[in-house]
C-alpha cells in the first residue's frame, strides 16, 4: 500500500501523536509498504529528517499553548502540491486538536482521500465530551454524572459531590484537568480548563480501579487494567513518563466482569457510530459498577499504547494492528 502517516498538528498531544507515527511509520515500512510522514504543522519529513523523527520522546509536559497556536498549517500546501496525489490511504496518527476531532476528517472526505479511523461525524461528536455522554445515556451505557460550565461551585457539589473532575469539554490526554478535594480549588480548576477550551465539564468523581478496552472492526479486544504510579488518576505524566503506570492486559479480573466490560465498550462504540476502531476508558467502583468515561477515537499507537497492548493480547502484533487499520479504510472506501 502506498500510505501517508499524517501527525503532530497544533494540538496539545502533539508530542504524543509525533511518537506514535514514528512507530507507525517504522512498522509499516518493515512490512514492505510505500510509507511517507507529514506534519500538518511543518510538512513532509525530509530523508535528512528521519532520524531525528523516529527518535522523538515525550516530555513531562504537554507542549507550550503558545508556541503551538504559532504553528502554521502544513497540510495544505502539500496538497496543492500534489503530495497526497499517489497515497492510497493516510492512516491518522493525529491526536486531539484538529486531527480528531473531526476536521481533518471532514477534509479529507472532500479530497476524496481514504483515512484511518472514525468518520468526519464520530470524530467530532467523540471529541466533543459532553455529545458523547449526552449519547451513552441515550443509548443506556453508564458514565459518571456531570454538567457543563456556567454553575456556582455550590451546585456542582450540591449535585455531583467531592471529589470532582473540572476538565476542558474538548481535549484529550487528561490535559487541563484537575481533580476538586476542596470547594475552595473550585474557581481554580475551572480557569485551567478553561485555558484549554472554550467548554468546561463537571464530571462525578468515582472512586476505584480504572481500565481499558480496545475495539477493532466491531470485535471487543482484551480488557486491560491501568494502575497509576505518579497520581491516584491516570494523568499526563502517569501516561507518557517511564514508570508512570502500571498496564495489565488481559485485566486480573473475572471472565464475567471483563464480558461485562467488552460488551459495554462495543454499546458505547455503537452509540457513537463508531464501525472501525477505538479505545473504550472505565473506572470501576467497588461494587463492581462499571462508568465509561470516554472514547479514544484516534488512541496512542505506540507499541506501548493500550490499544496496541490490547491487541496483543488476542495475539495481533503491533505491525499487524497498523495494517488492519489501514485495510479497513480501504474497505470503507
Amino acid at each position: 500500500m502506498k500510505i501517508a502517516v499524517l501527525f503532530g498538528g497544533q494540538s496539545s498531544e502533539r508530542d504524543v501523536s509525533i511518537s506514535s507515527a514514528s512507530q507507525v511509520y517504522k512498522a509499516l515500512k518493515e512490512l514492505g509498504h510505500d510509507v511517507i510522514a507529514i506534519d500538518t504543522a511543518m510538512g513532509l519529513i525530509k530523508p535528512e529528517d528521519e532520524a531525528a523523527f523516529m527518535n522523538n520522546s515525550i516530555k513531562p509536559l504537554p507542549p507550550d499553548i503558545n508556541g503551538l497556536k504559532m504553528m502554521k498549517n502544513g497540510l495544505l500546501p502539500l496538497i496543492q502540491n500534489g503530495a497526497l496525489e499517489d497515497r492510497e490511504v493516510c492512516f491518522l496518527a493525529l491526536h486531539g486538536g484538529n486531527g480528531e476531532n473531526g476536521m481533518m476528517q471532514g477534509f479529507l472526505d472532500i479530497m476524496g482521500i481514504p483515512y484511518t479511523g472514525p468518520n468526519h461525524t464520530s470524530s467530532a461528536c467523540c471529541m466533543d465530551k459532553d455529545i458523547t455522554k449526552t449519547l451513552f445515556v441515550r443509548n443506556g451505557v453508564p458514565t459518571p454524572k456531570w454538567m457543563m460550565m456556567p454553575v456556582t461551585a455550590e451546585k456542582a457539589v450540591a449535585e455531583l459531590g467531592l471529589p470532582l473532575v473540572v476538565k476542558p469539554n474538548k481535549e484529550g490526554s487528561t490535559v487541563g484537568l484537575t481533580v476538586v478535594k476542596d470547594i475552595k480549588d473550585f474557581d481554580k480548576a475551572v480557569e485551567t480548563a478553561y485555558t484549554y477550551d472554550n467548554e468546561v465539564m463537571l464530571e462525578q468523581f468515582i472512586p476505584g480501579r480504572e481500565f481499558t478496552v480496545g475495539v477493532l472492526d466491531g470485535q471487543a479486544l482484551a480488557a486491560g487494567e491501568i494502575i497509576p504510579k505518579l497520581s491516584e488518576i491516570f494523568d499526563y505524566q502517569s501516561k507518557y513518563m517511564p514508570g508512570g503506570s502500571e498496564e495489565i492486559f488481559p485485566a486480573p479480573i473475572s471472565k464475567e466482569l471483563s464480558d461485562r466490560m467488552r460488551q459495554i465498550a462495543l454499546d458505547a462504540a455503537k452509540a457513537a457510530k463508531i464501525e472501525s476502531y477505538c479505545r473504550v476508558d472505565f473506572r470501576l467502583d467497588k461494587d463492581d459498577n462499571l462508568f465509561v468515561l470516554e472514547i479514544n477515537t484516534l488512541p496512542g499507537m505506540t507499541s506501548a499504547s493500550l490499544l496496541p497492548k490490547s491487541a496483543k493480547a488476542v495475539g495481533m502484533s503491533f505491525g499487524q494492528l497498523c495494517e488492519k487499520i489501514c485495510t479497513m479504510a480501504l474497505r470503507r472506501k
